[in-house]
């Protein structure tokens, strides 16, 4: 039986419903500043596709929290200026890291149990298991439900906005048991050596395909069985979580110039051989003991993923895992429902946090999260909060989904230096990038660290 919300209301009380990224980083931020929490989380009572534990924080498509660069990369600085402001989400995966080859990559289900136990460990946080299947009409509360919103939820989310819900496919890759890998084929080497030690300079393993290979796994792709679309529902993906099939019907050497390019490897078996395309695969625990195939998000049925990805060269013999899936993913169309301060315009009361808002990805939910944590507590403790400055990472996407975005064409969007402000005096164009990006960063971090001060 769903929980009634209206039941749990109290006036100083921050209720957040969904205990995924988003949301566990709200409830801490909010913790922290001296606001009791209430972590409303589902699972395990409801269950969904993708999820396998009752675990806060945990991560069902990849292990990978992306660049760690805050210097060159939008994600980076996203990844300094949650570190900067006590993010649980970004502490817990340093904690947790894994050789990624500059990447942040961390050993899931560690990271899930040390979120958890964090917040069950802090006096202002508690949690309560059950479904929340009804706007709340007072009290403080943050919707992080994430791309598994419940049906139910989504319906009285629907019938409140009148609008549809827009809905597109994440596509969840497979992992692999590494010792099913053969090591005469393949071999370890980031891309470029990038990397500060030996270790990360090895953080993934490559499979080589020749140009035969390449076209007969190709042909594999596009007759493989794939799963079917339920009644109602519409594939519209996003792009940077495309299933491999889908990048294979846009074009036989798409997948070449995408998760399969062979740029920056040598063949350590064989030095002299350019490979024509590579698959990698990246440690997906601390153990190394199990493998996920890098990009490889797929919506192809079980028996044919084992049959098309027994192909690739050093997997003829591969166990896996886990194969990949394919899940629903909801959210709201942003630009037109919510304010700058993330909330719900026709109930102010509600605020939403995380995917379910249209970002994309890990560190782009934990981020809305954050700011949604900190927004919804200062305005409990009567200090209202201005939003995360424009020229911020995490200033400049809560600004795109709040308004920034064209609402007729709302897509999910990963952070990106598109949606920065120029700085005056830069180069446009490939050549003056790293003096611009460079100076993105600087100028963000100097504003972001104003920002936290000015709340001390």
């Amino acid at each position: 039986m769903a929980l009634s919300p209206m039941s749990a209301c109290m006036t100083k009380t921050l209720h957040i419903v969904g205990g995924g990224m988003a949301g566990s980083e709200a409830a801490w931020q909010a913790a922290h500043m001296g606001v009791n929490v209430v972590i409303h989380e589902m699972r395990p009572k409801v269950e969904t596709f993708a999820h396998r534990t009752g675990n806060l924080g945990e991560m069902v498509c990849s292990n990978s929290f992306r660049s760690d660069d805050d210097e060159q990369n939008a994600v980076g600085l996203l990844h300094w200026e949650m570190r900067a402001a006590n993010g649980l989400i970004m502490a817990t995966a340093d904690k947790h890291r894994l050789p990624a080859g500059g990447a942040l990559a961390v050993d899931r289900d560690p990271f899930a149990e040390s979120v958890t136990q964090a917040l069950m460990d802090h006096p202002n946080v508690s949690v309560e298991y059950g479904e929340i299947s009804e706007l709340p009409s007072d009290g403080h509360w943050i919707f992080a439900t994430g791309p598994l919103t419940s049906t139910a939820l989504g319906a009285a989310i629907q019938a409140e906005t009148g609008a549809e819900r827009l809905a597109f496919f994440d596509a969840i890759a497979p992992i692999v048991y590494s010792e099913s890998i053969n090591m005469d084929v393949a071999w370890l080497q980031s891309r470029y050596d990038k990397g500060e030690t030996e270790e990360e300079q090895k953080a993934y393993l490559n499979c080589p395909m020749t140009k035969d290979q390449y076209e007969a796994f190709i042909d594999a792709l596009l007759a493989a069985d794939k799963s079917e679309f339920k009644e109602g529902e519409t594939a519209g993906y996003f792009d940077g979580c495309l299933p491999i099939e889908v990048m294979a019907e846009r074009g036989r050497e798409t997948l070449r110039f995408g998760p399969m390019k062979p740029v920056g490897l040598t063949n350590a078996h064989k030095p002299d051989d350019k490979p024509y395309a590579v698959v990698q695969l990246r440690r997906d625990n601390a153990l190394g003991t199990l493998l996920n195939i890098v990009g490889f998000q797929t919506k192809m049925k079980y028996g044919a993923q084992t049959e098309v990805f027994k192909m690739i060269p050093g997997l003829e013999d591969a166990s896996f895992a886990r194969l990949g899936g394919i899940h629903r993913n909801t959210f709201i169309n942003s630009p037109t429902l919510l304010d700058d301060r993330m909330r719900l315009k026709s109930r102010p009361n509600i605020r939403f946090a995380g995917q379910v808002t249209g970002v994309e990805g890990y560190v782009e939910s934990a981020a809305m999260g954050l700011l949604a944590g900190r927004l919804a507590a200062a305005e409990i403790l009567g200090k209202p909060l201005d939003t995360a400055p424009l020229n911020t990472a995490m200033g400049a996407l809560v600004h795109h989904i709040t308004g920034g975005a064209e609402a007729k064409t709302f897509q999910p969007m990963n952070v990106n230096f598109g949606l920065f402000q120029p700085v005056e005096g830069l180069k446009g164009g490939r050549r003056g990038r790293k003096d611009r990006y460079k100076a993105y960063t600087d100028r963000a971090k100097v504003d972001w660290q104003a920002w936290l001060a000015a709340q001390s």
